[in-house]
């Protein structure tokens, strides 16, 4: 028996009315099941996968036994669902993933269809071990998109393999993996994992808190990022930490209900209205899976091309208009600041400068205009004070008239005062020798 501890939850969401999810963590056996298909659709068939995989919570003589059982039930759950179809017709369209781990000794046995996902925590490490079977992973496996433009693709919720009405036959993946003490794994709709990325589970699992918190961490993410769908986690842990021998099962999602999800009968009275008077109008339950054909796929791509480009060709338009707008804003604001004018300092004279004294960055709205020829050393401290602070002016004639205001505050140098021992003697006063010449 799997000796370790696990935790599921699910939660409606903030958009959907109603819980399609069902979730599963017995002793041995852990399940996740996304229902689709309208209202009560979605609900039937999760619940119906789940409830029928819970009979194989039990021990196995070898990870094969479990291996075969695992897949033979979920492919024989697809003709129940078909079964359930032709007795309910208004169902038509329901379907299911569902990703599960059997515990058998040192062995996770897992299989999978679908979109929802089962993650490896080991030694500080987050793996995808399970592969979406959706049409944008087709396009990346392809190459011809990254993982990073599938999150956000258009048609991301489009699943090419689904446990529905649709094929008695459906593929299911299945495989052998060793785990060990230590090991934390974690199943999850896309709920979860189409909301929070990588980066914050691995926030969250970095913790090492038991799996009920961690569960409850991993859902407050998804809440706080909208969960614009249904949230089913399953946290198990291989001994570990938290060792905890799993005893009774948890049930979570619509396989909790313990009547089964109730489904009113459709009158024919309603079927007429749904189809006649809407005809073109998509059905409640109509199927959100398919398997298109190798053409359709092709056209597809080359839409999403289409629509790529266009979307390219618009962004770049936009991009061009935006950088028009502002150089015309520019221009017209530099044209704007070579109608001003101030006085300013240029090294050690004083200068008339065109435009203003701001700038940004290396780019500067202003030049020299004209050089006054008054040195700064001719003017007083508190006129230099100012003239180095600079003196906003309303016009060019305005700046020459307070560079004439500062010509006149020039203090007169020494070198322009006369030096008394080269003075001229004046000529109206005889000197002693020419008095005493006279007199002779």
């Amino acid at each position: 028996m799997f000796v370790g501890s696990s935790a599921a939850i699910s939660h409606t969401g903030k958009v959907r009315s109603n819980n399609q999810d069902s979730g599963y963590a017995g002793s041995n056996l852990f399940v996740v099941a996304d229902g689709m298909g309208g209202h009560a659709g979605g609900d039937v068939a999760s619940s119906v996968a789940v409830n029928t995989l819970q009979e194989l919570d039990h021990v196995y003589p070898s990870p094969e036994d479990a291996e075969t059982t695992l897949r033979e039930t979920i492919s024989s759950t697809a003709g129940d669902l078909i079964q359930l179809v032709g007795r309910r017709p208004e169902l038509a369209g329901l379907g299911t993933t569902v990703s599960a781990i059997a515990m058998v000794d040192e062995y996770a046995v897992i299989a999978h269809i679908g979109d929802s996902r089962i993650y490896l925590w080991r030694d500080g490490a987050l793996t995808q071990i399970t592969t979406d079977h959706t049409f944008v992973q087709r396009l990346v496996d392809s190459g011809r998109i990254t993982p990073e433009e599938a999150r956000y693709h258009p048609r991301r919720s489009v699943l090419m393999r689904v446990l529905g009405d649709m094929d008695p036959d459906p593929e299911i993946d299945t495989f052998i993996m060793p785990t060990r003490p230590g090991d934390r794994w974690l199943l999850c709709s896309d709920g979860l994992s189409g909301v929070v990325d990588e980066t914050h589970i691995q926030k969250a699992l970095k913790l090492g808190l038991p799996p009920g918190r961690t569960a409850d961490i991993l859902l407050k993410y998804a809440l706080d990022g909208g969960a614009p769908d249904n949230v089913t986690i399953v946290m198990v842990d291989v001994g570990g930490q938290h060792p905890l021998v799993s005893g009774t099962a948890t049930i979570v999602g619509s396989a909790s209900n313990p009547q089964g999800v109730k489904v009113p009968a459709i009158t024919g009275r309603a079927l007429l209205s749904a189809g006649w008077l809407h005809p073109g109008r998509q059905a409640a339950n109509e199927p959100t899976h398919f398997e298109p054909e190798p053409e359709y796929l092709e056209e597809l791509i080359q839409e999403d091309r289409r629509r790529a480009g266009r979307r390219r060709v618009g962004w770049i338009a936009m991009l061009v208009l935006v950088l028009a707008v502002v150089a015309a804003g520019f221009a017209v604001f530099y044209n704007w600041t070579q109608t001003r004018y101030y006085v300013g300092a240029d090294d050690d004279s004083v200068v008339i400068y065109q435009g203003i004294q701001q700038s940004v960055g290396p780019v500067t709205f202003s030049s020299v205009h004209q050089d006054t020829g008054i040195l700064l050393a001719d003017l007083s401290t508190y006129y230099r004070g100012q003239v180095e602070r600079t003196i906003s002016a309303r016009s060019l004639s305005d700046a020459e008239a307070i560079v004439d205001r500062l010509s006149a505050m020039v203090s007169p140098s020494e070198a322009d005062e006369p030096d008394p021992a080269e003075s001229p003697t004046p000529t109206g006063t005889p000197t002693p020798e020419a008095t005493e010449g006279g007199g002779e």
